[in-house]
């Protein structure tokens, strides 16, 4: 076999092995939005994930960072907030911004939400060896380009 067809084949094993973790991913995430607030759209549940991952931010960075329109998001926002799961203040820097952070119930809420999901992945890592839990983890940030920054 020729190194570019082993490549290749290599290529494709990765590829398909990433759609089953993009796919496991995605029907968890469901499943945790629907438990989080089933009445929500599950791009709602979306824009609190992501506040909980990186904090307060502005609605342009959000809707830019979770490949949103401003319109929908900003529509989001206010069913989050009239909720009571996110927060809207003006901004600390100056005054005129707004900035959007989850309520200390919206973190409580996608705490316990997050945690089936993140019981079945860790549920597949328990019996991995730190060793490879590390180098894994390596991995991931590489191919996330963590490494990069």
């Amino acid at each position: 076999m020729k190194e570019n067809e082993s490549r290749e084949k290599l290529e494709i094993a990765l590829g398909e092995q990433l759609n089953a973790l993009i796919s496991a991913s995605h029907a968890l995430n469901v499943r945790a939005a629907a438990r989080f607030d089933s009445s929500l759209q599950p791009a709602a549940f979306h824009i609190v994930r992501w506040l909980y991952s990186y904090g307060p931010t502005n609605a342009a960075t959000l809707a830019e960072a979770t490949a949103m329109d401003r319109s929908s998001v900003s529509r989001l926002v206010k069913q989050l907030q009239s909720l009571e799961y996110v927060n809207r203040e003006a901004s600390p820097k100056d005054g005129r911004g707004i900035v959007l952070s989850l309520t200390e119930y919206g973190q409580q809420k996608i705490i316990d939400a997050l945690k089936e999901k993140e019981s079945i992945f860790y549920e597949r890592l328990s019996d991995w060896e730190d060793a490879e839990l590390i180098d894994f983890i390596q991995m991931l940030r590489h191919f996330n380009g963590f490494d990069r920054r």
